[in-house]
């Protein structure tokens, strides 16, 4: 039986998408999955990134693809009231629920269906965060102070292995990232190559044609 690491962050609707849809994309397939929260935010910072919502633009389409994939793959959900959140109360919490800071399948589900199956409510409401939290109180195993550091480690270990962005599925010791990559993803688990271990391979030492350097436009 292979292990894949299921890296996420409630902050994504991708992540819930690719969370959702994860038992039916790898049906019939043997695996087990440990689920790992990572602050998103930590991974782009890390990277010099911005985060999606952070270019109006690239905002506005993220949500309208968003929701489009939702009806074409039969996947319930709501936008929440404001979108970006800070999402450190859900991902601690997740993380002190699991033994040794890994939450099981039903955590990760009420943590991410409470921002992305909620009606349109608030994320980060006080109120609903602290029905959230008696609703896991039973299954919680960390107290806060080694829940912030376990979810500390979990992120360093993300970026240790080349996660960039969430959802990121590890297996065999590759990286799929995007809950597009879930068909490749279960090529991978099923031993089916998702491309040739040459053309796998050469992907990470391409040649650089032009480096863009931060200039004004003008």
């Amino acid at each position: 039986m292979k292990t894949l690491t299921f890296w996420f962050d409630p902050i994504s609707p991708f992540a819930y998408l690719a969370f959702e849809r994860l038992p039916q994309a790898l049906e019939g397939l043997n695996y087990c999955v440990r689920y790992r929260p990572v602050l998103f935010g930590a991974l782009l910072q890390h990277h010099g990134q911005l985060g999606p919502a952070e270019i109006a633009s690239k905002r506005a389409w993220t949500y309208r693809q968003v929701l489009w994939l939702a009806r074409s793959h039969g996947v319930p959900i709501d936008l929440p009231a404001a979108h970006p959140f800070n999402p450190l109360p859900l991902l601690r919490l997740a993380v002190a629920c699991g033994r040794d800071g890994e939450p099981n399948r039903w955590v990760c589900e009420t943590v991410l269906r409470h921002v992305w199956r909620s009606g349109g409510a608030d994320a980060s409401d006080p109120e609903r965060l602290a029905a959230l939290a008696a609703q896991l109180e039973p299954q919680r195993r960390l107290d806060d102070a080694a829940a912030r550091e376990r979810l500390r480690a979990h992120t360093a270990e993300a970026l240790e292995r080349g996660v960039f962005g969430v959802p990121t599925c590890e297996v065999d010791g590759r990286l799929f990232w995007g809950f597009d990559a879930l068909p490749m993803l279960r090529q991978q688990l099923a031993g089916v190559a998702p491309l040739p271990d040459a053309l796998w391979d050469a992907a990470e030492g391409w040649p650089v044609g032009v480096q863009r350097t931060q200039r004004p436009v003008p």
